[in-house]
């Protein structure tokens, strides 16, 4: 089944494209998406409004790769124009990933295999208000599609998606798995794995934050280590200053 964003773009999934053999697999949770900034006689209809598939997983949220994505949507000329919106909105997780993860492990994007629970973006609570607020009302007047991607699910990955992880996992040949936040951990590792953990805080009670541990996937023995999600790392938006504070001490060490 195909999902469009609101002015027509189609979803599509985010997977890694360089499958050479890596030093780190990172496993994140969804993928995210490009956000326009929706405009009408330089006043803002919407600051944030997720119009299209990032061209490539933990994107880095680059201006002009932006503008030109952006670009291609055609909007009603009616109703405003598009522009990339401000850069906390796009790719602020790469930045994380690049600056706060892989350097203090010693690597850069080209060491990691990269790879969500979920390869494709869902609409959180606040992309579902912009929509139901700003475009649903005007779909039937500008004879706009409707915006068909699911929102947030509780779930993201189920049995079938974790064994395609694991294959992706084998693939990559890297010798450390990198789980960001409580998700990865709860919803991937403890189904392939017999860890007596589901949560980040449980596994740092027992082995401390950002010490790896072995555990056997499927038969193969491999480095884990569960770090906080890059929200909690950089201070995006709502977030813990307890998990923030812990990551900042890691990185000191390493």
């Amino acid at each position: 089944m195909s999902y469009y964003f609101p002015f027509g773009q189609k979803l599509h999934p985010l997977v890694q494209e360089d499958k050479t053999p890596k030093k780190v697999f990172v496993l994140g949770v969804y993928a995210s998406a490009v956000h326009a900034r929706w405009k009408k006689d330089n006043k803002i209809i919407c600051q944030a409004l997720a119009v299209a598939s990032e061209p490539r997983i933990f994107w880095d949220g680059n201006v002009q790769e932006a503008s030109q994505l952006i670009s291609q949507i055609k909007i009603p000329s009616e109703l405003g124009y598009l522009e990339p919106a401000g850069k906390q909105l796009n790719g602020p997780s790469a930045k994380v990933l690049d600056e706060n993860i892989l350097a203090p492990l010693g690597c850069e994007r080209k060491d990691a295999w990269l790879c969500d629970c979920l390869p494709e973006t869902r609409l959180n609570p606040s992309q579902v208000k912009a929509i139901k607020e700003k475009y649903n009302p005007i779909i039937e007047k500008y004879s706009l599609n409707p915006v068909t991607i699911p929102t947030r699910p509780t779930n993201f990955c189920d049995k079938k998606r974790s064994e395609e992880i694991t294959a992706e996992l084998f693939e990559s040949k890297a010798e450390i798995l990198v789980l960001l936040g409580d998700i990865p951990l709860a919803q991937y590792l403890k189904k392939v794995a017999d860890v007596p953990y589901s949560t980040l805080g449980e596994y740092v009670d027992m082995f401390g934050y950002g010490n790896k541990t072995k555990v056997n996937i499927c038969g193969k023995e491999i480095y884990v280590l569960p770090l906080a999600h890059p929200r909690q790392i950089g201070g995006l938006g709502l977030h813990s200053e307890k998990w923030r504070k812990m990551h900042k001490n890691w990185e000191d060490e390493q």
